[in-house]
């Protein structure tokens, strides 16, 4: 099959399909990834077709200013009110997503498309090729259930009702975004009038499959799902298998302890120089080592003393495997990264998914509680940085979950789902059998 995946947002949101269109690829199948410009080099370099979107978005969360815009979002008055306010500076880029999505499905001729949300005229694209269509998240934010609230909204104890309202007031956030550029994009290609907007169904309201990219270990399916939702196990990239680190890096892991990791992906805040001053100051504290990533984004470093180093950009899975603990701001790849590593974390969220990763971990004694970046300071960084490296229940915890993921095959199970879907089910059996 000619498979194209659609996907957009930051490295965390990037690479697992990455991982997905691989596994793709070793199945036999032809995969073009369409997403932001930034990650073009990376698709390719990992053998699949690229397909382009433009980088607009990012471009937006890589200032200070606009990430804070994001921060604490937990309050639901304030996630309608910032919401609202970046639809101006996001309409035109969402608009041109979608006619990117549209020649990207042109130039590959997909005989399937499987999509992140934001890629939100996936369903329409698939319906005007008239082939299968996918949702794949590696979150579970979509799919209403009553178990839990959607993690974007506070955790509040009101019952079932609350926690199936507020995947409909999310999915109503969704669609004041984007709905009226799907509507424009189905009327310019004489497609039928949606009744509504949804991510979960078509337009005459079938059920769009939705295979999530997470552990049943971390996050346990609900029972009141619909069976068109699956989870299959984290999805990686095996990038750690060829790296080489520098000279420097390989010198200060030799020449110590195993240190402290700590990196925040894309995620700055309002005052990057100021984060990366707290967390020198608390890994001193603590009297451990650390590591500390810059790469895309990340925190801003000016001097550092001999027990810190500092990297770019390093592949989780071959640096975790090497660290005692794991400080990040809880995007969903890096969770699952630092929990497949075995490793204890501690989660500083910044707002999205994270807090609800935090929590996770938490409660799977795989890291201390977690700590807002609003409500950070060195001292209590300190005090959890001496937690995960000197409480050995839940070193023990960490690595016996790590020891369970690294087990699992998401990759396998969701290339499974999508050749069912597709009406191929015998070939995953006839790919183990070779």
């Amino acid at each position: 099959m000619n498979i194209l995946i659609l996907t957009y947002g930051t490295r965390g949101d990037v690479q697992p399909y990455i991982a997905l269109g691989q596994g793709l690829k070793r199945g036999g199948h032809c995969v073009t990834v369409s997403t932001s410009s930034r990650f073009s080099g990376a698709i390719e370099a990992a053998g699949l077709h690229y397909a382009y979107m433009n980088d607009g978005m990012l471009t937006l969360l890589d200032t200070p200013e606009d990430q804070g815009v994001l921060e604490d979002t937990n309050n639901i008055f304030q996630v309608v009110k910032r919401t609202l306010g970046l639809l101006k500076k996001v309409g035109p880029i969402q608009r041109a997503l979608a006619d990117e999505s549209w020649e990207a499905a042109q130039q590959s001729q997909p005989d399937m498309i499987v999509f992140h949300p934001k890629a939100f005229t996936a369903p329409d694209i698939a319906e005007k090729l008239g082939i299968p269509v996918a949702m794949a998240l590696v979150v579970p934010g979509l799919v209403p259930t009553a178990e839990y609230p959607n993690m974007m909204l506070p955790r509040l104890k009101l019952g079932g009702w609350y926690n199936k309202l507020s995947y409909s007031f999310v999915n109503l956030l969704i669609g004041l975004s984007v709905a009226k550029h799907a509507r424009t994009w189905r009327q310019e290609n004489n497609l039928p009038k949606a009744k509504s907007f949804s991510l979960l169904q078509t337009h005459d309201g079938t059920a769009i499959p939705v295979i999530h990219g997470f552990s049943k270990l971390v996050v346990s399916r609900p029972d009141d799902w619909p069976r068109t939702a699956s989870i299959c196990g984290y999805w990686y990239t095996e990038d750690g298998e060829d790296y080489e680190p520098t000279p420097e890096l390989s010198a200060f892991l030799a020449e110590g302890l195993p240190p402290v990791y700590v990196g925040f992906g894309s995620m700055t805040g309002r005052d990057p120089e100021r984060l990366a001053s707290m967390v020198i100051e608390a890994l001193q504290g603590a009297g451990v080592r650390g590591v500390l990533a810059t790469g895309w984004g990340g925190i801003k470093i000016k001097t550092l003393p001999q027990s810190i180093t500092a990297v770019d950009q390093v592949p989780h899975s071959w640096l975790f495997s090497r660290v005692r603990g794991v400080v990040h701001h809880g995007g969903a790849g890096t969770t699952a990264a630092a929990l497949r590593a075995g490793k204890p974390s501690i989660v500083i969220p910044f707002f999205g998914d994270q807090p609800f990763w935090g929590d996770r971990v938490h409660t799977l004694n795989a890291g201390s509680a977690p700590i807002p970046l609003k409500r950070l300071t060195v001292d209590r960084l300190q005090a959890a940085i001496e937690e995960i490296t000197t409480d050995q229940n839940m070193i023990d915890d960490a690595e016996a979950l790590g020891m369970r993921l690294r087990e699992e095959d998401g990759v396998e199970n969701a290339i499974a789902t999508i050749e069912s879907l597709a009406g191929v089910p015998n070939q995953a059996l006839q790919r183990t059998s070779r």
